[in-house]
């Protein structure tokens, strides 16, 4: 059964299509998590494979585990020295006036009792950078194909909202909510050096096929 969520294997690492709803790391809203799960994912090793980094919870699809302690260390790295590249896809709740571009808006943290925490543009704020092109357009939405240079919480999302103005549907922090977030991690690729490089893609999920976006060309 779980061999179903296995995009790419070897003797260090593991990718997994990730699916929406379930939090990479347990925290106060999200009990349960991947580390639930994550003895399935041993295959005849004894340690448990780590995550080497994070998907939001309502995130899809290609997620790195490390399948011991010093291939965790060195994939830490490889995101350190930007050898890794990651392509989202997202269905936004408009259309943005141009065709493709560079958002270069710098984060940081907010947090208020009512509101809870959330990421906003602070010129102070960490460097974030994504380029971004439209690849399709259906019913007043657009498919958009994101490829972060920086990897901030929340980036992309907050990036659609604030960079583009028009956040992605479903984003029940930075857009109106309705529905499930469409925003999907579609492919992976990290360099090794001496080895082939660890690289996966993620079919679209149901969440997008449900919302009629299931056959769009990337």
């Amino acid at each position: 059964m779980w061999e179903k969520y296995v995009l790419f294997i070897d003797a260090e690492a593991i990718v997994i299509d990730k699916p929406a709803g379930l939090a990479v790391h347990p925290g106060a809203r999200t009990p349960e998590s991947l580390e639930d799960y994550l003895h399935h994912f041993r295959f005849g090793f004894e340690r448990l494979p780590l995550p080497v980094h994070r998907l939001d919870r309502d995130t899809s699809g290609c997620l790195l585990l490390a399948r011991n302690p010093k291939a965790h260390k060195r994939f830490q790295r490889a995101f350190e020295e930007k050898r890794v590249s990651k392509t989202y896809v997202a269905v936004l709740d408009g259309v943005p006036t141009e065709t493709e571009g560079t958002i270069d808006l710098p984060l940081g943290k907010v947090s208020s009792a009512e509101k809870g925490w959330r990421m906003v543009h602070d010129p102070n704020g960490r460097p974030a950078i994504t380029h971004w092109r439209v690849a399709d357009v259906r019913g007043g939405r657009a498919v958009i194909v994101f490829t972060p240079e920086t990897g901030r919480t929340h980036q992309l999302r907050v990036h659609a909202a604030e960079g583009l103005g028009i956040p992605i549907s479903g984003d029940p922090v930075y857009g109106a909510g309705k529905g499930p977030m469409l925003l999907h991690a579609l492919s992976f690729h990290m360099e090794r050096p001496g080895k082939n490089p660890v690289e996966a893609t993620a079919p679209l999920p149901p969440t997008f096929v449900n919302a009629g976006f299931g056959d769009v060309q990337l």
